[in-house]
């Protein structure tokens, strides 16, 4: 298979569009939702609707618009009302839920009023009412209520110093859950005594329910006493709000309550099921990387850590498959999931995958027919309007020749300005689906 560097960046476009196919809400909604008659199945559980008053429909999330869409159609006139909170234009046309475009990675006061309309859909339910609930990426900037006590303005503070100084999700979300009134399984206490069915796309490495959109309808396995570690870890215990730092030290303490744990009455009448996930995309990836002549190594979907630092090890990998034909020799695939986590030292414009990319690039330079491909697949990296970006061993010197220093912009975290010079973006546009990142490394 002799592909030049074109047929390559062809080559890794198609790749990355078919690991959305099987994580495209609509495909999984009809994989696991079905409604026969008046008996609704979902995943291994079947509920007759005869049996309820009500059928309502909540969510929160990037993709929660589309997976709306898709339960009302399978469900049909089912669903007497509903509310979701959405990512700026990120909404769609549906027919009874109404929608709430709002901020994010930075919550705003239109989350808060979208949160507010949820929160007085469950205040209306009662014991015979069935509470279908959406969630996907982005859910926890997407479904804010600060906790008695703080400020939309304290958690948006909270928020950019968590994201600016690397913490991984799993941190961030364990502070968020305990700095809100819905979040860390207390969505499903307002919930109760309905049933509530969440049907979740995930976006968290590992697939843990507890942190992906802070796990609002779930036991929370974190605490305050974590909270307080994780501000120490980044050494934001003198940054944050003193609002926040009074709450998490009060709750360490035991003087407010902790978060719902496993064995609480709210998860007595609760079903939840991952219908899609990083690993799938994955998996579709590998599968059409085959199709397509490539040999395929799967790294792992499970990839965390400090993004330039990741990107040196997936450009080795490319190094060492054009040297020695090892771990899978050519033509070959690389493929990886998982979500990096970028430290911000410059004043740049960009986003983790953008960043990856042009580490991966400098780390690459002068290597023969390689292409890396990072992007989220969610259609956004960062606050820019790419998914990602693409370069090949070319890549470094083409911006050298436009007078362009990668290193420096690497530095400045300004990937997106970078490839946008070059015209070496990757822009999908929104995709309605968020399963973190895919990362493709082909070597002709």
């Amino acid at each position: 298979m002799n592909r030049d560097l074109k047929q390559l960046r062809q080559d890794a476009i198609e790749i990355f569009n078919a690991g959305l196919k099987p994580v495209d809400p609509a495909t999984a909604i009809r994989r696991f939702v079905d409604l026969d008659g008046e008996v609704l199945t979902v995943a291994d559980r079947a509920y007759s609707l005869a049996d309820y008053e009500n059928l309502i429909l909540i969510g929160f999330g990037k993709a929660c618009a589309a997976m709306a869409r898709a339960l009302e159609a399978v469900l049909g006139g089912a669903i007497r009302k509903g509310a979701i909170n959405v990512k700026d234009g990120h909404s769609l046309p549906l027919k009874v839920v109404q929608i709430q475009e709002a901020g994010h990675p930075v919550p705003n006061q239109a989350g808060v009023a979208g949160t507010r309309k949820i929160i007085q859909l469950l205040e209306e339910s009662g014991e015979r009412d069935l509470v279908l609930c959406v969630i996907s990426g982005g859910g926890s900037a997407l479904l804010p209520y600060p906790a008695q006590g703080l400020t939309l303005q304290d958690k948006q503070q909270v928020t950019r110093l968590l994201l600016e100084c690397g913490a991984t999700i799993h941190e961030i979300n364990a502070i968020r859950k305990h700095l809100s009134r819905v979040k860390g399984g207390r969505l499903a206490r307002l919930v109760y005594p309905s049933t509530l069915v969440s049907l979740i796309l995930s976006d968290v490495v590992g697939d843990d329910l507890d942190s992906i959109a802070s796990g609002p309808t779930v036991p929370d396995r974190s605490t305050f006493d974590d909270c307080l570690k994780i501000l120490n870890r980044y050494d934001l215990v003198a940054r944050v709000p003193e609002n926040v730092l009074a709450i998490l030290k009060q709750g360490a303490a035991g003087v407010i309550a902790e978060t719902p744990k496993e064995g609480d009455p709210a998860f007595e009448k609760t079903q939840n099921v991952i219908i899609g996930s990083n690993a799938l995309a994955v998996s579709a990836a590998r599968d059409k990387a085959g199709e397509l002549g490539y040999t395929s190594l799967v790294l792992s979907t499970l990839i965390e850590g400090e993004t330039r630092e990741v990107a040196k090890v997936h450009a080795a990998v490319a190094k060492e498959i054009r040297l020695s034909g090892n771990p899978v020799s050519p033509p070959a695939c690389v493929i990886s999931g998982g979500e990096t986590t970028v430290t911000i030292r410059g004043k740049g414009l960009g986003g983790r995958n953008q960043e990856f990319v042009l580490a991966a690039a400098i780390d690459i330079d002068g290597l023969d027919r390689v292409v890396v491909l990072s992007a989220g697949t969610d259609g956004t990296d960062g606050p820019t309007d790419a998914a990602g970006a693409l370069a090949d061993g070319n890549t470094v010197s083409e911006g050298r020749g436009k007078g362009l220093d990668a290193e420096q912009f690497l530095r400045e975290n300004d990937s997106y300005n970078y490839f946008r010079r070059i015209d070496s973006l990757l822009i999908t546009g929104p995709t309605y689906t968020n399963v973190m990142d895919l990362r493709l490394i082909l070597v002709a």
